[in-house]
C-alpha cells in the first residue's frame, strides 16, 4: 500500500452559520477558493460524515455554501469546525516546484551540513506567506521561511527537506543593545 493511498487531504473547514437556510461559511485551503466544490462528496477526516455541495459563492475571505440536507440555520450551526477532506490519490499530482502541504508533513529537515534539524509538523501561513513549522528533538517547534532561499531542495522520495539557514537564525541569544544605551 503507498503512503498516499488512503491518505486525506485538508480542503476547507466550515465556520459559522450565514442566514436562516441552512447556509455555512467555509474558509478554503488552497489558491481557488472554489476548488473544495470540485471534488464531489467531502468527507471528515474519519470518514464518516459526507458533504455534497448544493451551491457556493464568494464573499470576502470565506465560501457562502449550501450542503445538500441541510435546510436551516441550526443544523448548519452544528457544522461549525467540521473540516472537510478528500482521498488524496482525488488530486491531481502537483507541478514540478509545487506541494500538497500534507506531502510536507513528517519530512525530516537537514541543515546545510546535513544534521537533522527536526520534523515538519505543519505548514503554516500567518500572513506574510508560507512557514513550516519544525518539531526538533528537543525543544520548542520553529519556523523557516517556505521559500526557495530558506528551503533550496525537497526531496518526497527520501522523506527530507534541506534547509540553508543563516549562522544565527536558531540562536536565541537577542542582539545586546547595552552597548547603544545613553549612560
Amino acid at each position: 500500500m503507498s503512503s498516499s493511498e488512503n491518505q486525506k487531504v485538508l480542503l476547507a473547514k466550515i465556520g459559522a452559520a450565514h442566514g436562516i437556510r441552512g447556509e455555512v461559511r467555509v474558509k478554503p485551503f488552497g489558491d481557488d477558493p472554489l476548488s473544495f466544490t470540485d471534488y464531489g462528496v467531502l468527507t471528515t477526516k474519519d470518514g464518516k460524515r459526507l458533504f455534497e455541495v448544493e451551491k457556493a459563492r464568494v464573499q470576502k475571505t470565506v465560501v457562502i455554501t449550501k450542503f445538500k440536507g441541510i435546510g436551516d440555520r441550526n443544523q448548519a450551526e452544528e457544522l461549525n469546525g467540521i473540516e472537510l477532506f478528500i482521498d488524496r490519490d482525488q488530486l491531481p499530482d502537483p507541478e514540478e516546484d509545487e506541494f500538497y502541504y500534507s506531502d510536507l508533513t513528517g519530512l525530516k529537515v537537514l541543515d546545510r551540513t546535513g544534521d537533522k534539524l527536526g520534523s515538519i509538523v505543519a505548514v503554516q501561513d500567518f500572513g506574510a506567506g508560507d512557514l513550516l513549522e519544525i518539531r526538533p528533538s528537543r525543544g520548542k517547534t520553529f519556523y523557516v521561511p517556505f521559500t526557495r532561499e530558506f528551503v533550496p531542495e525537497i526531496s518526497l522520495e527520501a522523506g527530507v527537506v534541506h534547509v540553508d539557514l543563516p549562522d544565527d537564525y536558531l540562536s536565541e541569544d537577542t542582539p545586546d543593545s547595552s552597548s547603544d544605551a545613553p549612560e
